[in-house]
């Protein structure tokens, strides 16, 4: 059913029409309006991952500002993501459903509801409703960021307007963390609010000065839609309270084990209602294929060889005595990183050989990360600008491709089951990003321990150099104090302190050569592949990219 392919007159040409319902058409725009399309796309992809980009770099300082504890801080970061991981399904259908203005206008509401709560500044309870809505907002401005971006690219490029969406929503977590402490300055954190009010009413002027061009509806939804994506959503959203609060709260807190089983509970009943519908929202048996499970292993597995930089660089900064003002040059420098990433990757992209690209990022993580693991206590940013701004280029060079490949398998299959990839590609990527950096923080809870045990081993006044050095630092506390035995155990506190911040920073080190040990198996076993299907002169998507082809011949 054409939702008004009529647009002021204008019929749309057989090629101009959508490639299927819920997208807008493409047409052949004259070039100003191209390049106003493209400019609005970069926008909005810029704000939609400030959505979550901004909190993240300022977690810290709000933190502090609602005098939260660390699980309330836990819950604030997991809000988001319980709500952003299963929305682009519930998206979809509606677009295809209600049609492509409806979906911006209420991308647009939501953003600005989300973003005009936090201008209140009424506490913990109201910043968790204003982080979950900012989840749905994050997910629908991501997808009108990519058809704006495909309207101002040419026709033979159109699908590296998608790409270059999800690339530069990335570009925002570095550029959040190197802007904010200019924000933050005179220390007042509701700058950040208003910065995100007014980033979305401009958003908000922006589409509707230049809109959509109209597509076509289908009926999208059915009864049972209703029943499974609350199960799966309710499920997913608890998997990412399990994987943020699991290292806050350590993993043996009981309650996590409930959490745990009622998420699997409540995923298992969605697949199974879906697995036997005539018509479901998700085809579980093309997602349990073996082709779908090595495309959610392989990008999960990526994802959370990733989490490195997001825990790993990070944290050890931290250790050192780092602070946001002290990173802004770093932080630049991982975003223009990030940026060349997703322009490379779409400028690169060959659909007959997707894989090089992943290849090549793995190559850089394993790179990167084991020339981290010589990191010390003198350690500084200039020391990581190279390794880090090569983890951010791989973070997002293996994502276009990897996007690419789902894409077209799905559509090979046919539009219907594009809902199924968007579950299989977000749910790897959020799930692998956040259980990552879980798996990451508990060992390195683990190694801290260890190598706190064994300096304490060695630790003791019977050793001359420990001896020497407790002395010398109760001498030094001598103009402060008088008592000779609160200066010793003031000096035998730093002594300790700085074990402690050793036994951090080793353990970090102990992370880089794990992230890179892992990265540099998955290349071996991954390059072995692509080595034997090059020597056969064999495409892995050779079937699906001739099908692809039939069907867009059919639409000319």
């Amino acid at each position: 059913m054409a939702e008004d392919l009529a647009s002021g007159g204008y019929v749309y040409k057989p090629h101009e029409r959508p490639i299927m319902p819920g997208s807008p058409a493409n047409p052949d725009h004259p070039v100003p309006r191209k390049i106003g399309y493209f400019l609005i796309g970069i926008y909005l992809a810029i704000v939609a991952g400030f959505q979550n980009g901004l909190l993240l770099a300022n977690l810290n300082v709000l933190q502090g500002h609602l005098d939260l504890t660390p699980v309330e801080t836990g819950w604030v970061t997991a809000t988001y993501s319980m709500t952003n991981a299963c929305m682009s399904i519930l998206l979809f259908k509606a677009r295809q459903e209600f049609g492509i203005q409806r979906f911006v206008r209420a991308t647009m509401v939501v953003l600005l509801l989300a973003n005009f709560l936090q201008l209140f500044d009424a506490g913990y309870r109201l910043e968790l409703v204003a982080r979950g809505v900012s989840g749905i907002a994050a997910s629908g401005l991501s997808t009108l960021a990519a058809f704006y971006l495909m309207q101002g690219m040419p026709a033979k490029a159109r699908i590296g307007g998608l790409l270059l969406a999800i690339g530069l929503s990335q570009v925002a977590l570095p550029l959040a963390r190197a802007i904010s402490p200019l924000l933050l300055a005179d220390g007042d954190v509701t700058n950040l609010f208003i910065l995100q009010f007014a980033l979305s009413l401009l958003a908000f002027g922006l589409v509707n000065i230049l809109h959509l061009p109209q597509g076509e509806t289908v009926r999208s939804f059915g009864k049972l839609d209703l029943v499974t994506f609350p199960l799966l959503a309710v499920g997913v959203g608890l998997l990412c309270a399990f994987f943020v609060q699991g290292r806050i709260v350590w993993w043996s807190t009981p309650w996590l084990g409930g959490t745990l089983a009622v998420a699997i509970l409540l995923i298992g009943i969605a697949f199974l209602i879906e697995h036997n519908r005539a018509n479901p929202m998700l085809h579980t048996r093309w997602m349990s294929s073996s082709d779908l499970l090595k495309f959610a292993f392989t990008g999960a597995s990526v994802r959370v060889l990733l989490s490195e930089q997001n825990f790993g660089a990070s944290g050890l900064l931290a250790a050192v005595g780092m602070g946001n003002d002290q990173l802004v040059t770093y932080y630049a420098i991982l975003a223009a990183a990030t940026l060349a990433g997703a322009v490379l990757a779409v400028a690169r992209l060959n659909p007959l050989d997707l894989r090089r690209p992943v290849l090549v990022s793995l190559a850089v993580i394993t790179v990167a990360a084991l020339a981290d693991t010589h990191s010390g206590l003198l350690t500084r940013p200039g020391n990581l600008y190279l390794s880090q701004a090569a983890l951010a280029f791989a973070a997002v060079y293996f994502m276009g491709p990897m996007l690419m490949e789902g894409f077209v398998r799905a559509l090979a299959k046919g539009p219907s089951h594009v809902v199924s990839f968007l579950a299989v590609f977000n749910l790897s990527q959020t799930l692998g990003g956040l259980a990552g950096t879980a798996a990451l923080s508990a060992f390195h809870t683990v190694q801290t321990k260890d190598h706190l045990i064994t300096f304490a081993s060695k630790l003791t006044t019977s050793d001359p150099g420990v001896a020497q050095a407790i002395n010398a630092l109760a001498n030094g506390l001598g103009g402060t104090m008088t008592d000779p035995a609160l200066r010793s155990g003031v000096a035998g506190a730093t002594v300790m302190q700085e074990a402690v911040r050793e036994a951090t920073i080793l353990a970090y080190n102990d992370v880089f050569f794990v992230i890179g040990s892992l990265a540099a198996l998955a290349f071996v076993i991954m390059f072995a592949r692509w080595l034997y299907d090059r020597r056969r002169g064999v495409n892995p998507l050779a079937k699906e990219l001739e099908a692809l082809q039939k069907m867009l011949a059919r639409n000319q």
